[in-house]
């Protein structure tokens, strides 16, 4: 059972609005995302487990994450999480 949830835990789908999108797999600061990328938005989902402490960098890093994986400019502020302060997924608006 711990080694389903493990592999579950691992892998990252989009929510089905990105089906299609372009898939970007990086690393930013030594913490794993995986950035499905639209034409003027990204979905930032955050792979493996962090502590409640170091997840208090994760937003910028997941603005960060989307930048590198599509390139264009993140908009500032515009980071949302279907969970408030939900550090496991989130979406980012950009400018390109």
């Amino acid at each position: 059972m711990i080694l389903a949830l493990l592999l579950l835990a691992s892998c990252a789908s989009p929510a089905p609005e990105y089906l299609g999108a372009r898939r970007h797999d990086l690393d930013v600061e030594d913490i794993r995302f995986s950035v499905f990328v639209k034409p003027n938005e990204a979905e930032v989902i955050r792979l493996g487990y962090l502590s409640r402490k170091d997840r208090r960098r994760v937003p910028d890093l997941m603005m960060r994450a989307a930048e590198e994986a599509s390139g264009c400019k993140a908009i500032a502020n515009s980071l949302k999480t279907r969970i408030p302060g939900d550090t496991g997924e989130g979406r980012v608006g950009l400018r390109c």
